[in-house]
């Protein structure tokens, strides 16, 4: 398959846009430089054609975990164009946005107020700066990805590398004022004890504790409900970061199947089936504290956002999306245990099915990684060494996908064993990424 387009597009996106992308997961060094074809003309169900009109089954990040039913998907298009033949946005304010909040508290019974966003890092500062005007205090205690805002990136600040310790090595905070240091401090999923000794040094100081519900791995007994009550006994706001993890277990946010309730919790990624719109819900004596800050932006008064959120939940229910992003994750994690063993290709599984994740357990992941990529896009997938999955994946897809990468499973090994697998990289090995713990 040729990308001449694709490539050439790139090339030119190098000379104009800082990084190629505004999003780090979907630089084409992530994957394969020169190799991985960056750009896309069109996208339906889960396929995806490159410039260059070579056709893939997307079986890697669903739009970074963007496109819960898939890509295009006509009831929620169906909804966005009569939209926007109505007019997106005018001088008023839309009654879209008072349904969804409706729905979002009805689904959430613990919940009686919504403020609404555009993106999941704009979100998570909006609910930060809430808890702060709620609390009147500053510091936040953390574990897990929660976006790219000086709050967070705070923690690295003064450090060697606070969030590596736990998430991302080598995320610089530069650009972050240096008067934050201390503002943000971290814990580690699972670790009950270390979240208990930063709010034991912090008395009175905290204004939240901020988590994913789920991400890597199940929460231990007791976990969540040992935060819960630290958050209480410190008078902190609870947070749930709810962007990757909500609507593919279960029809919202995943905190409701362990019987978790917040004081806030945020969404986006899957809320629009890839329109963009985010919403911060939460008790109303929490959610009032947003009148003490200024918190606004013209965009968030969109139409768009909220229409395709309602329509996207719609679809979600109606069809039982979750069951089939369940199953689907799982049967690809089973695959790539299978054909791990049958090759005698050390991998590490992780993830929650639908966000599934492995790593080749070599010091050459790098190499591995983007050879992976490489071969499989010959084969006619996008694919990584993760896989999120889509309402419009089928049993069909999985079955093909798994039968070729159990082939360029054997191929890594073959050319492993024989010192050939740099050599028969086309592209550049794999940049690296996030590490995920939670």
């Amino acid at each position: 398959m040729e990308n001449i387009k694709s490539q050439a597009m790139q090339k030119k996106a190098k000379q104009f846009i800082p990084g190629m992308s505004g999003l780090l997961s979907k630089r084409p060094d992530m994957f394969s430089l020169g190799v991985w074809p960056g750009y896309y003309s069109k996208a339906e169900g889960a396929k995806v054609w490159d410039l260059d009109g070579n056709a893939y089954i997307d079986m890697s990040m669903g739009g970074i975990g963007a496109n819960v039913l898939g890509y295009a998907d006509p009831d929620v298009n169906a909804a966005v164009i009569e939209t926007v033949k109505k007019g997106s946005s005018s001088s008023l304010n839309c009654p879209e946005e008072v349904e969804l909040a409706e729905e979002l508290c009805r689904m959430h019974p613990w919940a009686q107020m919504a403020r609404f966003a555009r993106s999941g890092g704009e979100s998570m500062a909006a609910a930060v700066r809430i808890a702060r005007a709620h609390t009147g205090r500053d510091v936040v205690v953390l574990c897990g990805y929660h976006g790219w805002h000086d709050w967070y990136l705070a923690a690295n600040v003064g450090t060697e590398d606070a969030l590596g310790e736990h998430l991302i090595p080598g995320l610089s905070p530069v650009g972050v004022p240096r008067a934050l240091k201390g503002t943000t401090l971290v814990f580690s999923y699972n670790d009950l004890g270390s979240l208990q000794k930063v709010v034991s040094e912090n008395r009175n100081k905290i204004a939240a504790i901020v988590m994913e519900p789920v991400r890597s791995a199940q929460p231990l007994p007791g976990f969540l409900e040992g935060v819960r009550l630290l958050a209480d006994e410190a008078g902190a706001v609870f947070i749930i970061d709810e962007i990757s993890a909500g609507f593919r277990m279960n029809c919202g946010g995943a905190h409701l199947l362990y019987g978790i309730k917040p004081d806030i919790a945020v969404f986006s990624k899957a809320l629009g089936n890839g329109y963009p719109v985010a919403a911060i819900i939460g008790r109303a004596s929490v959610m009032e504290s947003a009148q003490k800050s200024f918190i606004s932006s013209t965009m968030w008064t969109e139409r768009i956002g909220p229409v395709a959120a309602l329509a996207t939940i719609k679809k979600f229910r109606q069809v039982k999306a979750h069951e089939r992003l369940m199953e689907i994750g799982r049967l690809v994690q089973d695959g790539w245990k299978t054909a791990s063993l049958r090759h005698g290709l050390p991998i590490k599984i992780s993830g929650i099915y639908p966000l599934s994740h492995f790593i080749f357990d070599d010091q050459e992941q790098p190499v591995m990684k983007a050879f992976f990529v490489q071969e499989m896009l010959m084969k006619g997938f996008l694919a990584s060494n993760l896989f999120y999955s889509m309402f419009a994946h089928t049993k069909d897809h999985v079955r093909a996908y798994l039968i070729a990468a159990d082939e360029v499973f054997g191929r890594i090994k073959q050319l492993k064993d024989t010192d050939g697998l740099r050599a028969a990289l086309k592209g550049e090995p794999s940049a690296s990424g996030f590490k995920r713990i939670t």
